[in-house]
């Protein structure tokens, strides 16, 4: 006779479903544009240069944010091949982490109960279905963020001293947090913990904390690829911390103006509906005072400790002009946590409440499904993948492709080109009143590298181009520059794209036809 499982095996087999669930819904839609494209180049491109040391975006160095996207975006293509799954696996490992973590903590905070039904809550949002297959360094972050907070605090409530062991893992979590985004890394999970050691006057014990050993591993983890970039290019500590993480924290000028109470809406919708079961765990805790029976099993430091966690976040990340929906990914496991006590209070004891429980989970992951599977006719005239995969099997590795009016962040992935974009456009122009789009990126990175700057070049050279062997030009339908083309002629039309090519093209005569035809990306 089968052994029934235990309520342990329960959970791991849960945790082991609902991460499947993602990873087959990271295959279900193209990439999105600019993000995952941008994103998914950079690790494409640091394969196939083998410089591991300097992330590039269509070969100019791209230093917005640290490189440990990249690297591991980097290994996942190289093991897995160039593919949307390759890449969304960096994400999806990032958020099975942070739903391991999730359970680890809760069941040993609270119970058994409790905990899966936290994993369950985090495992059927949008959070996680969505936030955690999707391709930039917020998952990344948000994970690392959250097993520093979760490690510091394990070591703060292990006694009077701190646990060295965990405070360490919780230093080595903020270097992959610093790693991974930069500066809020470890001023996130130094601002939570700070506020709640305060709160549950436990701050004196910051003073025993392995601070030597700690920060040798922080520092061995985190400092010798920014040593090393800085050492290479003198500007980078200015450009990413000054320029990309200060000004745009203070700056109005920056894409994504919202209001202050963005993130309230974001965290409804990312965590929906649990994020209500949320706040009438507050409710409950914070107003009238109920009776032992109905007392929550978790202590007053750790609830205290999840709510530090959720306001202090939201309310740093309020403050900017600029906001980004998954900038809130940090604060879902204790939203998580506090949402399984609020259902444990509200509906546990009710009848039906486990059918009701598993209908809202089915109605999450519909929803889910439902927005993978029409995204792709959504965003069908913003992508070039179409375009893209036409060029792969109709170009050479040699052939040059000229870019204009907006740059297709999906083509080089899809085409997997050996040879960067040409851009065109009028750059000591764009330099003096772009704002803060794909034409800042490229003439930034430019300046860190002279050499690569010259894919950046002037209309002009269109002309020239067209009356050459061996050239592509990808145009947005209703670009100017692809009205009265001199010497280039229509290949294909795609659903948001057009492809011209140079008006010579090469004969089945010419000695180059010889050489291999097609790019990587080309499938017949």
């Amino acid at each position: 006779m089968i052994k029934s499982l235990t309520e342990r095996q329960k959970s791991w087999l849960t945790l082991a479903g609902l991460w499947l669930l993602l990873l087959l819904m990271s295959a279900m839609r193209p990439l999105a544009v600019p993000d995952e494209g941008r994103y998914g180049e950079v690790g494409r491109w640091m394969l196939q240069s083998g410089d591991w040391l300097t992330p590039r975006l269509n070969g100019l160095p791209f230093f917005h944010k640290p490189p440990l996207l990249d690297w591991l975006q980097m290994v996942s293509l190289a093991t897995f091949g160039v593919n949307e799954l390759a890449l969304r696996l960096v994400p999806a490992l990032h958020a099975g982490l942070m739903l391991v973590a999730l359970y680890l903590a809760a069941r040993t905070i609270s119970t058994e109960t409790i905990a899966r039904r936290a994993v369950l809550m985090l495992g059927t949002s949008l959070s996680f279905l969505v936030g955690g297959q999707y391709v930039n360094h917020d998952m990344l972050v948000a994970t690392w963020i959250g097993l520093a907070i979760w490690c510091f605090a394990f070591a703060f409530m292990a006694g009077s001293r701190p646990n060295a062991l965990l405070a360490r893992l919780g230093f080595a979590a903020c270097a992959f947090g610093l790693l991974s985004k930069g500066l809020i890394g470890i001023a996130l999970p130094g601002l939570v913990l700070v506020v709640w050691l305060l709160w549950t006057r436990q701050f004196k014990k910051i003073l025993y904390l392995p601070w030597l050993s700690g920060l040798s591993l922080f520092a061995l983890i985190a400092l010798p690829w920014f040593v090393l970039a800085q050492q290479k290019y003198p500007g980078l500590f200015d450009y990413m911390f000054i320029g990309q993480q200060f000004n745009r924290y203070t700056a109005t000028t920056y894409n994504n103006p919202e209001p202050w109470w963005f993130y309230l809406l974001a965290l409804v919708l990312l965590f929906f509906p649990w994020v209500f079961f949320s706040l009438n765990q507050w409710r409950r805790q914070v107003g009238v005072p109920v009776s032992a029976a109905a007392a929550t099993p978790l202590s007053s430091a750790w609830w205290r400790l999840c709510w530090v966690w959720v306001i202090a976040i939201v309310f740093f990340f309020s403050i900017p002009h600029s906001k980004i929906v998954g900038y809130a990914l940090p604060v879902v496991p204790p939203l998580a946590l506090l949402a399984a006590l609020g259902w444990e209070r509200a509906m546990a004891h009710r009848a039906r409440a486990g059918q009701v429980f598993i209908g809202l989970c089915l109605l999450n992951i519909g929803i889910a499904l439902v927005l993978m599977a029409k995204v792709g006719d959504l965003t069908l005239t913003s992508r070039a993948q179409d375009v893209a995969q036409v060029l792969a099997c109709a170009a050479r590795p040699t052939d040059t492709v000229y870019v204009s009016g907006k740059y297709p962040y999906d083509l080089p992935f899809y085409a997997q080109t050996s040879r960067p974009l040409v851009v065109l456009e009028d750059w000591p122009a764009l330099r003096q009143r772009a704002g803060d789009g794909w034409q800042r990126e490229l003439f930034e990175g430019a300046d860190f590298d002279a050499q690569a700057a010259q894919v950046l070049q002037s209309p002009e050279a269109l002309a020239p181009a067209g009356a050459a062997v061996g050239n592509w030009f990808v145009a947005q339908k209703g670009n100017k520059m692809a009205e009265g083309l001199t010497g280039w002629k229509l290949f294909y039309q795609g659903a948001g794209w057009v492809l011209y090519q140079s008006g010579h093209p090469l004969t089945a005569e010419s000695p180059e036809a010889a050489e291999h035809k097609g790019l990587p990306g080309c499938k017949h």
